[in-house]
């Protein structure tokens, strides 16, 4: 599904954070990649999406080069991205930010409908909050229409960034079981996170970065034992 090879980013020319990156996302998995703070993860997702050119490397998206592409492109693809920061618009409703997810197809009331009716039956709390300002509701909350945002667009892959950062330890399965969920509806997750027990739960196949380069990768019954040990 998507197929990134020897991949050098940077924020700056010559100091590259990623520094030969490969890696394989397989259809209809989740894919989680681990790694102390620092070492590149969150600027994998980003460079996939769009907002950080690499200096070299591949990056396909089922079979179509997709490297320096512009996110809103990538939307049309089939690519959605959820970043770790809460994305909300906090003035707009509830439903007025789910609508926004619909921006690629806004002329087709009937889909745009379906799609929020969709999330509704999803996520029964956003009805019942459907007119109140997606700023006062909580945190999971706004996680939830964030989440519903993106799959206003019927994304076939989802990159996932710390999906549970910031959010109080009793929500945090309740975000994980619907990662699980989302995956065997036959999205493909791309997923990097901190919680490297949570994550390597959920997990198909598991890669490590250390210092912008792959450490080790393996399907999850590999790491097991290693999650009990890294950084625990």
């Amino acid at each position: 599904m998507l197929e990134i090879q020897d991949l050098h980013v940077g924020y700056y020319r010559d100091l590259n954070i990623l520094q030969g990156v490969s890696l394989h996302a397989r259809k209809g998995q989740i894919t989680a990649v681990l790694g102390p703070n620092g070492v590149g993860k969150s600027t994998l997702l980003k460079t996939v999406f769009g907002f950080i050119k690499p200096q070299r490397g591949v990056i396909s998206f089922a079979g179509q080069d997709i490297a320096g592409t512009p996110s809103h492109n990538l939307v049309q693809l089939g690519i959605s991205y959820i970043p770790q920061r809460q994305s909300v618009f906090p003035q707009m409703t509830v439903e007025e930010n789910l609508e926004l997810g619909a921006w690629s197809f806004r002329s087709d009331k009937a889909r745009i409908q379906e799609r929020i009716e969709a999330n509704y039956k999803r996520f029964p709390v956003l009805r019942d909050r459907r007119r109140s300002p997606a700023g006062e509701l909580s945190g999971g909350t706004q996680r939830m229409v964030e989440i519903g945002r993106i799959l206003m667009a019927d994304p076939k892959l989802i990159l996932v960034d710390e999906p549970t950062a910031g959010l109080a330890i009793r929500l945090e399965k309740e975000i994980y079981d619907l990662l699980v969920q989302l995956k065997e509806e036959g999205v493909t997750l791309l997923l990097v996170d901190q919680n490297i027990r949570q994550a390597i739960n959920i997990a198909d196949y598991v890669y490590v970065l250390e210092l912008g380069r792959n450490r080790l990768d393996g399907p999850r019954n590999q790491f097991e034992d290693f999650k009990k040990a890294l950084w625990l």
